[in-house]
């Protein structure tokens, strides 16, 4: 019985619950970026991610991200039990059909898109972070950029 119990601790310790309203923490992200450098959230691709702030749903089944982008709510959809998602986000050439995959590595959720995009939600202390990692130019290997959310009160 104990062991039952051990077990059941440790799978819900390896998957927290994301869900809450989260506001990007911009001193966090301040203190944290190197000296000279700018304070992430911004460039890149990703469709906004990791801009401002986010909305999260999350169930046995799902995770839905809800921002606003250009004053429109954006929801993009997650399936937890590691089968694909489509999603549409808007590209450089307007709305294109984005394909996700969703594994819990941990505690932490890895998403990883055909578009060679990879989003990683974790908790650091009273932080939910957002590190996303999208192809560089050209191809080349991209820089990985780290958003800090704070749970809204």
């Amino acid at each position: 019985m104990a062991a039952v119990v051990m077990m059941t601790a440790s799978v819900f310790a390896q998957a927290p619950n994301f869900a809450g309203k989260w506001t990007r923490d911009a001193e966090k992200m301040a203190a944290m970026a190197p000296a000279g450098a700018p304070a992430g959230g911004g460039g890149g691709r990703g469709g906004g991610m990791g801009g401002g702030d986010i909305t999260i749903t999350q169930d046995a089944k799902t995770l839905v991200v809800s921002r606003m982008v250009q004053e429109a709510e954006m929801k993009t959809t997650y399936n937890l039990d590691g089968t694909p998602s489509k999603n549409m986000t808007m590209g450089r050439g307007g709305q294109t059909e984005v394909t996700s995959t969703a594994k819990w590595d941990g505690a932490k959720l890895v998403i990883t898109s055909d578009n060679g995009q990879t989003i990683t939600y974790a908790m650091d202390g009273a932080w939910m972070t957002q590190t996303t990692l999208a192809p560089g130019r050209d191809g080349g290997p991209g820089t990985p950029r780290t958003t800090y959310y704070k749970k809204a009160m």
